[in-house]
């Protein structure tokens, strides 16, 4: 006889809708000067398994599906019964670039190739504003959290978040970049969420 998952029905629900791949392209067509047409993969990890739902998160341009970059990790998890998302960078960028494409290689990850990266952890809650009345959830930095990491000998900030539907067939990403000094926008969501499609 099996036991039970010691993961809630609402962890395993939010981790079933943002598991998939997922395309911005009628945003694009619509808004070209300030969207990219991008595809963003979003894939389950073998890590954390005993408490938590780790997703592997990766993105390209969809004329350059072969230089995926902003592979990064979204572990969710729940803490006094609330849903929380901890973010984490990996040692080697390069290693696990075009994993979105090849999900079967996430096997062989494990904790010795990751980060956390402090003060990126969201807290997740019901909402977001979806077509047809759908339900959701909407993720945003935890009070007093800043996502700061360092990137090419650079302090780089970013200020991340996300709204998904409860079915998983939309998704909008708030990430932003931000100049740690000035607090200008510098990439991302400069004009708005993206707004992803499930394919």
């Amino acid at each position: 006889m099996l036991s039970p998952s010691p993961l809630s029905p609402s962890l395993q629900s939010l981790a079933q809708a943002m598991s998939g791949t997922f395309s911005n392209e009628r945003q694009a067509i619509d808004s070209p000067a300030w969207f990219v047409n991008l595809r963003l993969w979003q894939c389950p990890t073998p890590l954390f398994a005993e408490d938590s739902i780790t997703l592997f998160l990766e993105q390209a341009n969809h004329l350059k599906l072969d230089q995926a970059y902003r592979q990064r990790l979204l572990r969710l998890s729940e803490d006094q019964d609330s849903l929380v998302g901890q973010y984490y960078q990996f040692k080697d960028f390069g290693a696990w670039r075009g994993c979105g494409q090849a999900p079967e290689r996430l096997t062989s990850l494990s904790l010795a190739d990751v980060d956390p990266l402090p003060g990126c952890r969201v807290a997740i809650r019901p909402g977001g504003s979806f077509s047809g009345g759908q339900s959701g959830y909407k993720a945003e930095l935890v009070p007093g959290g800043k996502c700061e990491f360092e990137y090419d000998g650079k302090m780089r900030q970013v200020l991340v978040g996300f709204e998904i539907s409860q079915s998983g067939s939309e998704l909008k990403t708030f990430d932003k970049g931000i100049d740690p000094e000035t607090g200008k926008g510098l990439w991302g969501a400069l004009m708005g969420p993206y707004e992803f499609i499930r394919l």
